[in-house]
Parts: structure tokens; sequence; C-alpha cells
């Protein structure tokens, strides 16, 4: 495909575009594919609510909403002046508010709801540096807030609660179902989601190669009897590309299969579109490639695709699930010996590799989960003083990410370490990150989106999964590979995961227009105050030559910052 017709067309929606609603008045807000409740499984939506269907729906109010399926954001105003609003469980549609003198404004985009000379909140931005991505419910602007998945308000009498109407609870040693009965059960609501997300066009999904998208692929030609049209990337860079797993998956369910190859020049062309698309700082590195992928299935015809994104964090499927086990193994050593000869033999001596290794190990094992998770954020092992300039440090709560976290920690219902880091994966991971990535670039390309793996009824299901058919020892995602082992392709059960990986770090040092993009971004992001110039410098000029994959990052994280703030806060600098 010729690169020019990635130009998708000046009229194409942003990601949630929506104008604010001043909901002190009549206005309303529906978004999203809400299923009527009751209605037959693997039924296709049947169009959308309005405010008589949710009336009724809510007739008991806000605890019904836990059996309301599909994407979903309403903004409701009720009798004698009550407003009501909610998201769905990953909060796949975003809603946004802010009060003004008393009156509660809505809208899907933060950035909506921003009035002009609206200070940007520090807080936010380091939240930004620190997850990728600012967590619900903190938006980049001050007084602006983004409801969190799963929860809903209500504003009245001039006073707003926000509560959730649905948390994780698991059974962690499930009901003891054969496995075969559960196999069969599984592949019934899969078939049922994919039914569900499709609509009267062109059947269509990404196709990265791996389970999860593999899965859809298959699943819609059993369900639809069409060819699906599958659409994937790729990267002429070693150890990124995976397109040979998506052609795998594309002849083995005989799809209508679409690739593209994304280059440096895509980079150089796109970053400034995808990065301002956001309504506020948004740091994965994926949204471009993703993008690329959107323009090229809109370009062929189809206005509704299927995402695979969910599988991994349902079933077990990512590999810091099994990496946390082996360190949760060092608390079922005898503290005593932990304490008494273990550490004081090893923490204290660096000398060989084998000894450093266990070192780190021991040190980490004794972190306690969620922080343990933070081992490797690449801001803190650089080192907060290192990146951050005095003027921002001073403003901020630095171990605010990590209270945020903790709190999210304790809500799953569970007795499991597992489950509870897959809960905190669907905060985190998912409805923070990988979802607002997909809505994101498709909905900037003029696509709508569909998530089958994240179906209310696939949710439920791998709730009651029992733990060790999650992580079985280490081996992840069991019972869904078991389950499929006779639909996929072998390979592709026994790939390991990478996805649309972006090889921008090796593309930064090697391409000179790219790293012109890259360097002036960081220049200018400098003159605003909140990173130190010296470490930009340093990053530049030595960093990212020494390791591309692992200071690209960081680059990519603060390039994509700064082409935000040129859209959004052109003038933000720290005094």
């Amino acid at each position: 495909m010729d690169p020019q017709e990635l130009s998708s067309p000046n009229n194409a929606p942003a990601a949630h575009a929506g104008q604010p609603s001043p909901c002190g008045g009549q206005a309303d807000i529906f978004k999203g594919r809400p299923r009527r409740l009751g209605q037959a499984a693997g039924s296709r939506w049947n169009g959308q609510w309005g405010a008589e269907d949710w009336r009724a729906a809510l007739v008991n109010g806000p605890s019904a909403l836990i059996s309301v399926d599909g994407p979903f954001a309403v903004a409701l105003h009720e009798p004698g002046g009550r407003v009501l609003m909610a998201v769905d469980r990953f909060a796949i549609q975003s809603l946004c508010y802010r009060i003004d003198n008393g009156v509660l404004r809505v809208a899907e985009r933060a950035d909506s709801l921003a009035d002009e000379g609206d200070d940007l909140d520090p807080q936010a931005l380091y939240d930004y540096l620190y997850f990728h991505a600012i967590p619900s419910p903190r938006t980049a602007y001050r007084g602006v807030h983004r409801l969190p998945p799963g929860h809903y308000a209500i504003y009245e009498h001039g006073q707003l609660t926000v509560a959730a109407y649905w948390s994780p609870r698991f059974d962690d040693e499930g009901h003891g179902e054969p496995f075969e009965s559960l196999k069969g059960n599984f592949r019934t609501l899969l078939r049922q989601s994919v039914a569900e997300q499709l609509d009267e066009g062109k059947a269509a999904c990404y196709l990265s190669g791996g389970t999860d998208s593999s899965t859809v692929a298959g699943m819609i030609r059993e369900v639809s009897g069409q060819r699906a049209a599958s659409y994937s990337i790729g990267f002429d860079v070693n150890g990124y590309d995976e397109m040979s797993y998506a052609r795998l998956a594309a002849k083995h369910f005989d799809t209508e299969h679409h690739e593209y190859y994304v280059t440096p020049e895509d980079l150089v062309q796109y970053i400034p579109k995808v990065a301002a698309s956001y309504d506020q700082p948004f740091g994965n590195s994926s949204a471009l490639p993703s993008y690329l992928c959107a323009v090229m299935a809109r370009n062929d015809g189809v206005r509704r695709i299927l995402g695979g994104d969910g599988g991994d964090e349902l079933f077990g499927g990512n590999t810091r699930y099994a990496k946390q086990r082996v360190f949760n193994l060092y608390g079922q050593i005898p503290q005593a010996l932990r304490r008494h000869i273990l550490e004081p033999l090893i923490l204290p001596r660096h000398a060989t590799p084998l000894l450093r290794k266990a070192a780190s190990y021991i040190q980490q094992a004794k972190n306690p989960l969620p922080a343990r998770l933070e081992s490797y954020n690449l801001i803190l092992r650089l080192g907060l003083t290192t990146v951050l300039s005095p003027q921002f440090l001073e403003r901020l709560v630095l171990d605010q990410p990590a209270i945020d976290q903790a709190a999210v920690w304790q809500v799953a219902r569970t007795s499991s370490s597992l489950n509870r880091q897959l809960a905190f994966d669907w905060r985190y991971t998912l409805a923070e990150n990988d979802l607002p990535k997909v809505c994101g670039s498709s909905g900037l390309a003029g696509l709508e989106v569909g998530f089958p793996m994240l179906s209310n009824a696939l949710l439920d299901f791998s709730c009651k999964l029992p733990t060790n058919y999650k992580l079985r020892q280490l081996k992840l995602r069991w019972f869904f590979k078991e389950a499929l082992r006779d639909f996929l392709p072998q390979e592709i059960i026994t790939k390991k995961k990478q996805g649309f990986g972006l090889p921008f770090g090796v593309w930064t040092v090697r391409h000179p227009g790219l790293n012109k993009l890259a360097t002036d971004s960081l220049g200018s992001l400098g003159e605003r105050g909140l990173i130190r110039k010296d470490f930009i410098t340093e990053l530049m000029n030595q960093r990212l030559a020494e390791h591309p994959g692992y200071y690209g990052e960081m680059v990519w994280i603060l390039m994509m910052l700064e082409h935000w703030l040129q859209k959004h806060a052109p003038s933000y600098r720290l005094n």
C-alpha cells in the first residue's frame, strides 16, 4: 500500500469526540453499545439506547448497572434535577466531568471541559511520566475528572457522589466443573461475544498473530460464515516483526488479509497528529502503529473492527504473572532462614554475576505487591531528581502513584495473589492504557472498535476459573490455550507474546529525520521547566545510542508529551 493512502479524511472523528453537556439543563449523553437486559446471547446489537431505555434499565437504581453489558457511557438527567453518570466495567466509553458554580458539566473528552486559560495539573503530568498515561479519576486539567471504570456518579442538590457499581469478585477455587464442560462453555461464550460485536458491514479484525487476535479472526468465520478481513502491521527490524504469525493465522482461518509495514518516515509524518488527538498526554508507543493499521482498514471500506484485547488479563497471559509467582516463593522460606542466613550472606556481596542476580531477586521479593511491579519503572530507575526539574518536583506528591495503586490493589475480592494481579491489570493495563490506545487510534482513523474478549459473560466466566487454570506452575493462560488447542495453529499457541511493538529507539538512532524530530521535540520540552535540560542532553547525545531499545522509551514518552502540549497548551511553562 502506498503510504500516501494513509492520510485519513479531515473530518474523521477524534477519539471519544464530544462536546460538553451542561447537565444543570436537560442535555443527556448516551454513547456505546449497551445491551438490553435479558437480550438473547449472541444476538447482534439492536441500536442506540435513549433516555427511556436507560430509565427502564435503571428502574432499581445504580446497582442495576451491573447487569448492563457492552461498552457504554451515560449521563442522564432524571426527574427532580438529579443527574446520573456511569461508564462500563472497563471504561471503554469515557466520561469526564467538572463542577462550575454549582453546575455539573459533562463530556466524553477532558479537553472539552477545559476552559480557556485553565492550568494543567502538575501531579497529572507526573502521573503521565510514571504510567505513560494519566489514570482516572485525575485528568491533565485541574478541576476536570474522569469517571473510573465500573463507576457511577450522582449529582443532586449540589452534592456529587462517586462510587463503584461493580468490582472484581473471584471464586478462587472454582466449582470443580470438568475441563471438557468448561471448554465447551468457554467456546460457546467466545462465539456469542464475537457475534454480538459484529454489525451488518464488513466483518474485520486486527491481527497481530497472537492467541487473542487469531481467536477473534477464526471466530468471525465460524459465527458469520464470512471470511474475516484481517489487518496487520509489521516492522522491518530484527526482533520486532511478527508478520509471519499473522500470515499463519490468516492462512489457517482463510481471512482476507491486509498488511502494512511501518517506516521511520511514517513516524515523522504522524507523530504530531496522533499525539495531539488524545484529550490528555498519552504515551503508549503502539498507538501510532495501531492508527496506521486502522487507516488501512478504513481505506478498505471497514466501518467497525474487532480487537483481541483482554485475553491476557482475563486468563493469565502476561509474563509478569509467572515472574511474580517466582518472587512469591521467597516468602515461603522460613523467616529466620531468610533474615539471619540468606540476606546477610547474599545482599552485601555482589562480587559475581550469580550473587548479583541472587541479591536482585531478594531485594525485589522483599518488596510487597503492588509496589514490586514498579521495580523496572523507567522514571524511577533513571531517578526522579535526575529527570525532573527542581521546580517540578516541589509541586508533586511523589508517592501518590503508589498510594493510588495500593488502593486499587485492595479492591478485588479474592484470596489469590494471581487474581489480585489480574484485577489490578484490568484497571491499569486495560482501562487506563491498552483500551484508550485502541479506541483513540481507531477513532482518529474513523473506525468504531469492539472488544469481544471483554463481554460481561467472558469476564464473569474468567472470575470463576480455578487459579491454576490461568497459571499452571509457570505456564501462562493454561486453560485458554488448552481449550483452543484444536482451533488455533500450534505455532501460535506456543509463541511468545509481543504485539505491535515499535522499534522507535533503533530507528531514532539510524534515521536522521526521526532523530531531528525527537531532538527538536525534547529541546522544546526542556524549555517548559518540567524536565532537566542536562538530562535531555545526556539522553539524546549518549544514552540513546548506548541502548536504543531501553532509552528510546523515555525519548518517546517525552516527545509525545511535547507534541500534546504544542496542540493543547502551547504556552505552558512552570514558573
